[in-house]
């Protein structure tokens, strides 16, 4: 196994050696004319691709080796970096896109035009960003999210002052770029693996290390060594105006489908209590030396069950039974396309038969039920029975930042911390 990843490492030098010197050579002749143009951007793609081939066998070979054997990465992150020190030195650094961040107090409107009298196309609302794609006398062409348009300069801020904003309000985000990816419990490769992430899968970075990323994983806070992740920052973006009254329209039908549920819950707690208060009078003794202490016990009794189920509501709300009542099937298996809460359902299909069993009907796929309810700002003001929406993925908030979700088929229904996977939006239904 040793011998196939020095082979490889060997080749990897061999052509990077090869395109480095080929390049020397190139750069040393006289500025070519038009038609030599197009042989040096060759040259240039193709150094370019032979690096990038360099650097999957080195990968390949350090796979090999981490698959095999538990304590590889410090050895094979000391021979990647060797191997290609030099070439990244000679690559040129990619250009920052000029960003333009929304400082208006709620929104600034995207136009089809340069001028006050312009369609409105969609809007940047406060802290999302777009990137400038030109500029015209106060005005600026950006695009963001599906919006391209122009936006007002008096209400966006660019420059050094839309990247140092950008940084804050941005998520920091790592692709996986290695078959499987051990998260360590500290920031060493002598740590215990905490868990391992496919290859491709995104993970949130909430601190940068030496030669470490801290991440937020699906079993908690862990580390995952920097040479094997891609990382990028994602921003919010515009919405158009296509967008923003289909999303109006599923907030206002999500309300009146919680308000219904609502509603027929305040209807079968006063049916309860009646038929409660009628079965205590029935069984009251109406002897007379009996009649007295049976009349004080019932409506002690009954004052009290009054008291308990007001309290119980006033605390847990509909939303906390909600949660609770997900929380009674986590174990049960995860099914693709199921919605049985016993023999199997997926992320949505989960959460959609949660819901149903207090009368509240949702759209069946993780994106649409994303967008029913209200948007909750944070998770720090997220309240249990809330829906915690990610990319291609959704769960039930139960709160102490944990929610409740039909995970994979491997785990099954479980437990997670809210923050192992970014979180696209949070949605308040009841």
């Amino acid at each position: 196994m040793k011998y196939k990843t020095v082979k490889k490492l060997w080749l990897a030098a061999a052509i990077l050696t090869t395109t480095t010197s080929l390049w020397t050579n190139v750069n040393a002749m006289e500025t070519p004319a038009a038609s030599g143009a197009g042989v040096i951007r060759a040259l240039n793609e193709q150094r370019i691709l032979s690096e990038q081939y360099a650097l999957q066998q080195i990968q390949t070979g350090a796979g090999e080796l981490a698959e095999g054997e538990a304590t590889g990465e410090a050895e094979i992150n000391d021979v990647a970096e060797l191997s290609l020190g030099n070439a990244e030195e000679e690559m040129p650094a990619a250009d920052q896109p000029e960003l333009a961040v929304a400082i208006a107090p709620n929104y600034v409107n995207i136009r089809k035009e340069p001028s006050t009298e312009g369609e409105v196309l969609g809007k940047l609302y406060r802290n999302t960003v777009g990137v400038i794609e030109a500029a015209e006398e106060g005005w600026y062409y950006i695009t963001s999210g599906s919006v391209s348009g122009y936006v007002s300069a008096e209400y966006v801020c660019v420059g050094e002052e839309a990247r140092a904003l950008a940084e804050e309000i941005g998520t920091q985000l790592a692709r996986v770029t290695t078959t499987t990816l051990k998260v360590r419990t500290e920031a060493s490769t002598d740590a215990a693996v905490l868990g391992l992430v496919p290859g491709g899968d995104i993970l949130t970075v909430t601190e940068t290390l030496d030669g470490w990323l801290k991440v937020d994983a699906e079993e908690g806070e862990g580390y995952v060594a920097a040479d094997y992740v891609e990382t990028y920052t994602e921003y919010p973006h515009a919405e158009s105006i296509q967008e923003e009254a289909e999303r109006l329209a599923r907030e206002e039908a999500a309300r009146r489908t919680a308000q219904e549920a609502e509603e027929r819950r305040k209807e079968a707690e006063q049916q309860a209590a009646a038929q409660k208060k009628a079965a205590a009078k029935q069984s009251t003794n109406h002897t007379t030396a009996g009649n007295a202490t049976s009349k004080a016990s019932t409506s002690g009794n009954a004052a009290s069950g009054n008291s308990g189920t007001a309290a119980s509501a006033s605390d847990a709300g509909l939303g906390r039974q909600i949660a609770d009542y997900g929380l009674q099937f986590v174990g049960n298996p995860y099914v693709y396309g199921g919605t049985s809460l016993t023999n199997g359902a997926d992320c949505s299909g989960f959460v959609q038969s949660v819901y149903r069993n207090f009368g509240i009907n949702l759209p069946r796929t993780s994106g649409e039920q994303g967008a029913c309810g209200s948007a909750v700002a944070s998770l720090a003001e997220a309240q249990p029975g809330d829906l915690i929406w990610y990319s291609g993925h959704i769960g039930i908030y139960i709160g102490s930042g944990q929610i409740v979700h039909a995970s994979s088929a491997k785990t099954g229904i479980k437990v997670s911390n809210a923050g192992y996977r970014t979180i696209l939006s949070i949605r308040r239904i009841v």
